[in-house]
Formats: C-alpha cells, sequence, structure tokens
C-alpha cells in the first residue's frame, strides 16, 4: 500500500501535523501538494516543539520531503523557515521544490492586505500572506515559477508583464508601485540559495511510487475551505482536497490507494465565515485554553464549536476517505455532557447534507445528539479500549455518523500521545 492522503475534514487547524508526522515514521517520501506559510502545523517530540508552515511534517524523521507543484511558495518565509530547522538540528538537506510550483511576491502580500481592507464588513479572515492574489496570477497565467528564478531573460520579461498589471492595482490601492529592477535583483539572490533545493518533483514523486516507496501526500487547510467544495467564499485558494493532491503532485488518481480524514473531537475555525456549531462563552474558551487552539501561523484565537457531523459526511464525500483520524480526544475530558450534531434545519426543512451556498449555511439550525462525557487524562494511554467507556461510546458515535472507522486517535500533543489500532499503510 504505498500511498496515503491526509487531508482535513473540517476548516483546517485538525492537527494535520501531527498525524503527517507520526505516518511519517512509516514511509520514505512525504510530499505537501497545495497552499503556502499561510498553513501552519506544531508538531511536539518530547520537550522540542517544531513550527512548520511550507516543509512537510516528514522533515522531523528525515525522510525526504517535497513541496509539489500545486503549493505556493514566499522564497523568502521558505529560507526563514529553512534555517530555523537547521538551528533545532534538522536535516533539510532532503527537501526538495518543485521547479513549477509559483512564488508568492512581496506585492501579493501587498495586495492581500489592500483587498481585506476594502471588504470591509464582508472580510475573509485571510492570513494575509498573499496567497490568493498569487493564487490569482496564476490562473490569469502572470505567475511567476521557481524554475523562472534560474532563467534571467525569461524572469525579467515575467516579473516586467506581471507588473503592467499588478502596478495599477496597487496604485489604486493606495499602495507604492513595484520597482522591477530591485524585485528583479532580490530575486536573483534568493535564487543562488534555493537552487540545490529546486528538482522536478513531478518526476520524482512517480519514480518513487514505481519503485514501490511509501509516499504519503499531506494537505494544508480542510476540506471546508476547498475553493470549489468549500464554504464559498470563505475558502482558500486552492484545493485541500484529496483531488488536489493528484494535480498538486502531479500523480494519476489511480496512485492514490486510502485518503484519511483528520478531525478534532469538536469543531473549530479561523476567520469569517459560516460556522453552525459554534460555542459562545465560558465553555468554548475553556476548549480554547485546553486545547490551544490559537493559530500557528497568526497566532489567532480560534472559534470553537461541537462536532458536526454533517461537515464529516461531506469531508467524506467529496474526498473518498477510506477512515478517520481523531485528534485532541483529551481536550474534552471533564464536559459534562457532549453535543454533536447530526443534522440541519434550513427554513424549517431537515437536511443531512452541507448546503453549498454560504448564506444556507449559516443559516442552518444544528440539530443535536447528546452524550455522556469523562473525566481524567487521557495522555498516558495507548490503546482504545484503556480509552474511559464515555470516550468509546464518543468514538463509535462518530463512526456511525460518518460511515467510516476510526483508525487513530490522538490523546496529547506530543508524538508518542497517540492511539492507532491499524497500520495505514498496509494490505
Amino acid at each position: 500500500m504505498p500511498s496515503v492522503v491526509v487531508v482535513g475534514a473540517q476548516w483546517g487547524d485538525e492537527g494535520k501535523g501531527k498525524i503527517t508526522d507520526y505516518l511519517s515514521a512509516q514511509a520514505d517520501t512525504v510530499v505537501r501538494y497545495q497552499g503556502g506559510h499561510n498553513a501552519g502545523h506544531t508538531v511536539v517530540v518530547g520537550t522540542r516543539e517544531f513550527r512548520l508552515h511550507l516543509v512537510p511534517s516528514g522533515i522531523i524523521h528525515g525522510k525526504t520531503c517535497i513541496i509539489g507543484n500545486g503549493v505556493v511558495i514566499d522564497p523568502w518565509a521558505f529560507w526563514e523557515e529553512r534555517d530555523r530547522l537547521v538551528a533545532q538540528g534538522l536535516d533539510v538537506g532532503r527537501v526538495v521544490i518543485s521547479d513549477a510550483a509559483h512564488l508568492i511576491l512581496p506585492f501579493h502580500q501587498e495586495l492581500d492586505a489592500a483587498e481585506e481592507e476594502r471588504r470591509g464588513a464582508g472580510r475573509l479572515g485571510t492570513t494575509l500572506r498573499g496567497v490568493g492574489p498569487a493564487y490569482r496570477d496564476k490562473a490569469a497565467r502572470l505567475g511567476i515559477r521557481v524554475g523562472d528564478l534560474f532563467r534571467a531573460s525569461t524572469l525579467r520579461q515575467r516579473l516586467e508583464a506581471n507588473l503592467r498589471h499588478t502596478n495599477p492595482a496597487l496604485e489604486g490601492h493606495g499602495r507604492p508601485s513595484v520597482d522591477a529592477d530591485a524585485l528583479y535583483q532580490r530575486l536573483r539572490e534568493i535564487a543562488l540559495r534555493l537552487e540545490p533545493h529546486v528538482a522536478d518533483t513531478v518526476v520524482r514523486v512517480n519514480d518513487a511510487l514505481d519503485r514501490g516507496e511509501r509516499v504519503l501526500f499531506e494537505g494544508a487547510q480542510g476540506t471546508l475551505l476547498d475553493l470549489d467544495l468549500g464554504s464559498y467564499p470563505y475558502v482558500t485558494s486552492s484545493h485541500p482536497t484529496a483531488g488536489g493532491a493528484c494535480v498538486g503532485a502531479g500523480v494519476g488518481p489511480s496512485r492514490i490507494d486510502r485518503v484519511l480524514g483528520v478531525t478534532k473531537a469538536y469543531s473549530t475555525r479561523v476567520g469569517d465565515g459560516p460556522f453552525p456549531t459554534e460555542i459562545e462563552g465560558p465553555l468554548a474558551e475553556q476548549l480554547r485554553q485546553k486545547g490551544g487552539e490559537f493559530g500557528t501561523t497568526t497566532g489567532r484565537p480560534r472559534r470553537c464549536g461541537w462536532l458536526d457531523a454533517v461537515v464529516l459526511r461531506h469531508a467524506v464525500l467529496v474526498n473518498g476517505l477510506w477512515g478517520l483520524c481523531v485528534t485532541k480526544l483529551d481536550t474534552l475530558s471533564g464536559v459534562e455532557r457532549i453535543r454533536v450534531a447530526v443534522g440541519y434545519r434550513l427554513n424549517g426543512r431537515r437536511i443531512e447534507h452541507l448546503p453549498h451556498d454560504a448564506d444556507d449555511l449559516a443559516a442552518c439550525e444544528p440539530e443535536y445528539e447528546e452524550l455522556s462525557g469523562w473525566h481524567g487524562e487521557l495522555g498516558a494511554l495507548r490503546t482504545r479500549e484503556d480509552l474511559p467507556r464515555a470516550a468509546q461510546a464518543y468514538l463509535a458515535c462518530i463512526e456511525d455518523l460518518a460511515r467510516r472507522p476510526v483508525v487513530l486517535v490522538s490523546v496529547g500533543a506530543e508524538r508518542g500521545q497517540t492511539i492507532a489500532w491499524q497500520d495505514v499503510f498496509a494490505h
């Protein structure tokens, strides 16, 4: 079973970094296939904490780590992350960047901030990292790719072509225009640093699969932030769903063997947009503090809510999930009664599937099933049977509502605080 895709089954921030780190021990190559440095994964190993934004979580295990063609890369942000990992004692020599990946440039961040400011009350809650404008340039055929950095005349031509569109847009927002000469020089300088890491990653990934290696595909964000299949327009600008792995890594769908969906034992969301099961008040703050619900990239507090089975079923449907990984089960310890949304009521009618329209989703009233909570610390437990009976019943409820098995549970932030009862790479 050589290839597995890990996707977020909610709004992102589900703990995919820890799950990918855990599974990387069994993998040979780990591939990041979409998003940019707006993503953030935190992995805890003993007393050490690693914060990752572009580099796949497999770096901590010393695996080959590929940043695929579907990712947008701020080259200076990548270099800062690389230096930070080197300072933490990690070997970054096996990090490979696709020559076909598009670049996030400083003016993309300027446009991101200006556009979000202009939206006012209708803001999307972006991370202001320039990801959306970079993907927009990619779609408009104005983008600059990593491989362009090493062809001086091509880089100059494409930069000037882009700025003929970008500078008027910046000036229209009251921002200064970009000096083409200065940016060109900065790009040529960073190119010298990046060059040892750059390759044709489509060939690399497919060759690894041909050799029978175990390849783990790592998504950023989550299903509900997918550009086509999420709660549009409160979405990211790429495809965090399993289909994005094929396009963003350059592999055919027949080469994907299993798809794992990662879900928290409750729900969180960063930024604006509809969130049907959102909790207000002391319980939300309790979950936020106990679960460390603050963005790895921005530090923003996450909105907290009950687990939403409608969202989970949507993730199962559009990703073809084989199994579920449930994270932060330990955060719910001490909550007396736990609620799960089993359906919605929209305009007086019961629905069990996620509406495509964000206004309809905002108008949905969840219908809840209530379960008993449990007490006690879970971090030292290592089998499903060791869990409190109420926690076991909660996992069984999730399996029943999502119609997929739970194959792995996280009961703490550290790598070892993981309960797995199935090898996801095994036949």
